[in-house]
């Protein structure tokens, strides 16, 4: 077991610093879709638009986590980190002043960019100077305890802040973060010696960009679009194609971008698969609960996010233990049952979702489990990915990691929410047929429980009542099937975690790492 180097004696110092680049990446994935309405009023962005500032941001994250990863395996960690800080802080202001639909989503995609040049820097510098298994352990499980935060607080702060400023507050809040990361990160982390020069796998980001980006491009239109429809199955086909490619350039390729071996291994691959589970769960469960909030429960933006709050206490506080107890008991049985409590949680709220459900009860309880779960993956699943690869394989194998959090988040969103809808919509349907009420408006609110009420809103007086119970009822009943397909990829996971992740997790040979 290697002991911690001597020039590692800021490590602890080192962590909050990683962390907080963390929270500052994680929390734009989610802030920003509280200011949603004041975007449709202030700019006045179309349903598409919307839904593009939002996923701009993802589709360029998710598409270069790779290259990022790369980029600071052979350009240096701290350096890469840095700048794509500043380039964060600088895109932030962008957003901020952006005066049209069409500037703030291209703002959006250049913070994607920045971000997929942070995230894995602060993954691979944490694995590089906490050498310690045990500590190692304990930091990952501060580490990922910082993502179940930003996730929770991203609507929290952003219901505060426009609740008293305009809708650029949300990225303005994000230029003193940069300027205290930047700071501390200056003075507290070292430059880390990369093992040996490498040559720039230019071949291998080009196409995994383009073959990332078009998977995640299918993902998040596939609803929009159609699973069926040939605009979906082109994308999907055109990315398997290139990521196929991809796989062989890179096993001929003496220095590749990713070794695609490492997937050969059970427990790299195992873990990646337990990360993407779990936040597949997650984000189909948040964009879920968070409309149940406000649409049925009748709470406020910032009551909505208040709400959640329970789930970011508990995944802060749990996050590190569950660390402690894969040190104790396993990674696998620990990864594992993280992933039944996330499966409990969901068929919790799948069977109590109703309007007269008390929030003080079986809603809190599934976030509970839920938190607890989270808690007990994330940090044991990326020690697996981490420990299985050596010091060179760092950067890229932490995009990895954050590419699953990616692709499990957006698709959880997009099939979750697509299994909520095919359950949804054709009970609306039903309710409305032979209203007198517009066609246009029938198919507006069977797409969203917010258009629905619109629609209750401008029915005639006598069957509001009627028509609202309906929407309540067939919101419910989506959410039910919704979190009970959730559940079942939660046990499919816990399965293939007990039967192919390691009980303890050892890093590989050669895996010392000098400082300068």
């Amino acid at each position: 077991m290697d002991s911690p180097s001597p020039h590692h004696d800021r490590r602890w110092l080192m962590l909050p610093v990683l962390c907080l680049s963390v929270f500052l990446v994680v929390v734009d994935n989610t802030i920003v879709n509280v200011a949603l309405p004041s975007l449709n009023n202030d700019l006045g962005a179309s349903i598409t638009q919307l839904q593009w500032i939002v996923d701009a941001y993802s589709l360029a994250f998710a598409g270069l986590l790779l290259a990022g990863g790369g980029v600071g395996d052979r350009l240096g960690r701290k350096g890469v980190m840095q700048v794509g800080l500043v380039f964060f802080g600088v895109f932030s202001v962008l957003a901020a002043l952006s005066t049209s639909t069409g500037q703030l989503i291209a703002a959006r995609a250049l913070m994607g960019i920045a971000a997929a040049f942070v995230f894995p820097a602060t993954l691979a510098i944490l694995t590089s100077v906490f050498t310690n298994p045990s500590e190692r352990q304990k930091a990952l499980g501060i580490w990922g305890a910082t993502s179940g935060l930003a996730v929770a607080f991203g609507p929290i702060t952003g219901g505060a802040l426009l609740e008293h400023y305009w809708y650029g507050s949300i990225f303005l809040v994000n230029i003193p973060l940069v300027l205290i990361t930047l700071v501390l990160g200056q003075i507290l982390i070292p430059k880390i010696a990369r093992p040996h020069l490498h040559r720039f796998d230019t071949r291998g980001v080009l196409i995994s960009t383009l073959g990332v980006t078009l998977l995640v491009l299918a993902i998040i239109q596939g609803p929009q679009w159609g699973w069926s429809s040939v605009t979906t199955l082109v994308c999907f086909a055109a990315a398997a194609v290139i990521l196929g490619t991809f796989v062989l350039v890179e096993l001929r390729t003496p220095e590749p971008l990713l070794d695609v071996r490492v997937f050969a291994i059970a427990k790299f691959s195992a873990g990646a698969m337990a990360i993407a589970v779990s936040f597949f769960c997650l984000f189909g469960f948040i964009f879920l609960i968070t409309q149940y909030f406000q649409f049925v429960k009748g709470y406020s933006t910032l009551s909505a996010g208040v709400h959640t709050l329970p789930f970011a206490i508990v995944s802060a506080v749990f996050t590190p233990i569950g660390a402690i107890l894969a040190l104790k008991v396993g990674i696998r049985l620990v990864s594992g049952i993280g992933l039944l409590s996330m499966a409990a949680g969901l068929v919790i709220v799948a069977l109590n979702g109703t309007p007269d459900a008390p929030y003080f009860g079986w809603i809190l309880l599934s976030m509970v489990c839920l938190a607890l779960g989270l808690s007990f993956n994330t940090a044991p699943a990326t020690e697996a990915v981490m420990s299985a690869l050596t010091p060179e394989q760092m950067g890229a194998g932490a995009a990895v990691n954050n590419t699953t959090r990616e692709l499990g988040g957006t698709l959880g969103v997009a099939v979750i929410g697509s299994v909520f809808a095919s359950s949804y919509a054709p009970k609306i349907a039903s309710a409305l047929h032979g209203l007198p009420i517009p066609a246009e408006a029938k198919s507006a609110a069977g797409q969203s429980i917010a258009a629905a009420l619109s629609v209750v809103r401008h029915a005639p007086a006598g069957v509001q009542p009627t028509i609202r119970s309906t929407v309540y009822q067939a919101f419910s009943s989506g959410l039910e099937v919704a979190c009970l397909v959730a559940a079942g990829v939660a046990v499919l996971g816990a399965l293939v975690s007990f039967r192919f992740l390691p009980s303890r997790a050892e890093r590989p040979e050669g895996a010392s790492i000098t400082l300068h």
